[in-house]
């Protein structure tokens, strides 16, 4: 269970991340994807942990599993995602940078509708 948690739980990182791509391709994914968003940005820029990570943890060691200290990305992404030395301002950086870039996918999503059909030419 604690796998299938985390194969979850980079799941929905993947979708914070890049799901202001399908709003581009069908803009009612930002029904979808805006609570996502608010949330992986919240959790970036308040330094929060995210609760699949203690349940995560609870469930390895209800399994016979040894529990990780610190959170999931932490453990898992610090050296994919983030660059070595990662300190609160770096954090708050890389959450207002997912924030920016999505705000300009939804940008050009939604400018897309309302141009006239000749102005798209």
């Amino acid at each position: 269970m604690a796998d299938l948690l985390l194969v979850l739980h980079m799941g929905f990182i993947l979708f914070v991340i890049f799901g202001g791509l399908l709003v581009l391709w069908k803009r009612r994914w930002a029904w979808v994807h805006l609570p996502a968003l608010a949330w992986g940005v919240a959790i970036s820029l308040c330094g929060w942990i995210c609760p699949l990570t203690p349940l995560e943890q609870r469930l390895r060691m209800a399994s016979g599993e040894q529990a990780y200290a610190g959170g999931f990305i932490d453990h898992y992404l610090v050296a994919i995602i983030y660059p070595p030395g990662l300190n609160r301002m770096t954090q708050v950086a890389l959450g207002m940078l997912l924030l920016v870039a999505n705000l300009l996918l939804y940008w050009s999503a939604f400018r897309q509708r309302q141009l006239p059909a000749n102005a798209k030419k």
